[in-house]
């Protein structure tokens, strides 16, 4: 007897009308990621360093603040001076009720009395520079509607008052010019302070920069040290399997290409710290590609040491700050000197008054008001806190000569190191450069004496190892000589790379 297997369709197993259209969904699939791989690639961005100090002085946060900050200066040095314009003034009273009860000691008795009014204030208002008065022309309209209870009396009148007015103080400073100098040198510091921070963000740059072409720099060579070390690696099997080397020469080959892999790899996690590093001070995204371009080639510069000396005395804008920093001080001494002085202040005034119950008739019959007021501050005995505070500010003042005087001997001992160091590091790219081409052609005579069979895994290892630390060093000292550079350009105001002032019509 004969059972027959009966068997159930798979309904998650392909049929043969579905293999062709998944079979052609696998193939989209794949271009689409081949695509997708092949954008990605070329979304890698190579920068120079010109376009990433370029990128970074566009885009950099603390440029950015360094710009606002500016931005707020100058707006306020405007306002200052905008507030130096006849002012206009318009006050606007369209309704005032009072009622009050009061004891009248003349007649003996109690009265009550209702005030309703309604008036505009108008004025003009200059204010005078040069002696710190102000000039006003001011007119105030005004209705009353005055009950009073003890004599049944209701007055209902129009008023008038046109008067000008002069107010200006005398024996003090001019509080207005000292604020607008003040706020003159708030402004210029901050021009100052944005255009330290543009050399400060591009020697910041240039050393991250500099930082990332090493990190590349250094992948790229241990990644030429892994393919030597694969092509020792298949020498060393090659020989192996013929018997011509023992065990153990394999055995340390394969020790050696491990060690370059892991080289290779740690070379791979440096590079990517670096690209995050630059790509924030940059201020670009940190999920784009980057890489540098470098070129490095060596080219010895002129640098006179009394020339960058006498440029960063005329021209750096430290000293100018520290020069700022003593006019403020001389300010903040007029300000402590002010505040127990002899002072005075005259007022002057003359103008008009009418009054109708009629407000055409107002002017019928005007009544002139002339004003003169004169006033004196005059201090008798402070206990000798004005004195005090006067020492202090010159105390103040005496130490921001002694800072302008240290930033110039700071200014000329940085000068002399940087070209100490300039001078130092042109002898050593030399000796540098000299060492690449003699390790460059001694692992060239050892490899060809390993295979051979002349030198052990060993001794070739020590000579590639040798060959890596010398192109590092040359690179190293490279960047080196360019940062110095740069450290000479930000010190003088000057660039000795392109023989010009940094600062146009300095000479």
């Amino acid at each position: 007897m004969s059972f027959k297997r009966q068997t159930k369709a798979n309904p998650m197993r392909p049929n043969a009308f579905q293999r062709p259209l998944l079979l052609l969904g696998a193939i989209v699939a794949v271009i689409v990621l081949s695509l997708l791989s092949t954008q990605g690639a070329f979304a890698q961005q190579v920068l120079t360093l010109e376009e990433a100090i370029q990128i970074a002085q566009t885009s950099s946060p603390d440029i950015k603040k360094s710009r606002l900050n500016l931005y707020s200066n100058r707006k306020s040095l405007d306002a200052q001076r905008l507030a130096m314009k006849s002012r206009f003034g318009l006050d606007v009273t369209p309704f005032d009720y009072n009622r009050t009860r009061l004891f009248n000691d003349l007649v003996s008795r109690w009265n009550t009395n209702e005030d309703y009014n309604s008036f505009a204030n108008f004025s003009v208002s200059q204010p005078i520079s040069a002696t710190d008065g102000t000039v006003s022309l001011i007119n105030r309209f005004g209705y009353r509607d005055n009950y009073s209870e003890f004599q049944d009396v209701r007055t209902k009148t129009y008023s008038n008052n046109l008067y000008l007015q002069v107010d200006q103080p005398i024996f003090t400073y001019n509080r207005n010019k000292l604020q607008t100098r003040e706020l003159e040198l708030n402004l210029e510091n901050a021009q100052i302070s944005n255009a330290l921070q543009l050399l400060t963000l591009e020697r910041n740059v240039t050393q991250t920069f500099y930082s990332f072409y090493q990190s590349q720099n250094s992948l790229e060579i241990s990644r030429a040290e892994l393919e030597n070390q694969e092509i020792s690696y298949e020498i060393t099997k090659n020989k192996v399997d013929a018997d011509l080397l023992a065990m153990e020469e394999l055995y340390q080959a394969e020790l050696n290409l491990a060690t370059s892999r892991s080289t290779l790899e740690n070379n791979q996690v440096t590079l990517d710290n670096a690209a995050d590093d630059l790509k924030l001070l940059l201020g670009i995204g940190l999920d784009e590609e980057i890489a540098v371009q470098v070129d490095i080639k060596f080219v010895t510069r002129e640098v006179d040491l009394n020339q960058a000396i006498e440029m960063g005395l005329r021209n750096r804008v430290e000293l100018r700050q520290r020069t700022i920093d003593i006019e403020r001080s001389q300010f903040e001494l007029t300000r402590t000197k002010s505040l127990n002085e002899f002072k005075g202040a005259v007022a002057l005034s003359m103008g008009i008054f009418g009054d109708n119950i009629n407000a055409p008739q107002v002017y019928d019959s005007p009544t002139v008001n002339p004003r003169v007021a004169i006033s004196f501050s005059i201090p008798i005995w402070d206990w000798g806190e004005n004195k005090a505070r006067m020492e202090a500010s010159n105390a103040n003042l005496d130490i921001t000569k002694i800072d302008l005087q240290n930033q110039k001997n700071d200014i000329i001992i940085n000068i002399r190191k940087t070209y100490r160091s300039l001078q130092n590091l042109e002898n050593q790219i030399e000796i540098a450069q000299q060492n690449v081409k003699n390790a460059q052609l001694t692992y060239e005579i050892n490899l060809e004496r390993y295979r051979n069979g002349d030198l052990t895994s060993i001794d070739l290892n020590r000579f590639q190892s040798q060959l890596s630390d010398k192109k590092s060093a040359l690179a190293s000292a490279l960047i080196n000589y360019k940062i110095e550079l740069l450290n000479m350009k930000i010190l003088s105001l000057y660039d000795f790379e392109h023989q010009q002032p940094v600062i146009p019509n300095s000479n």
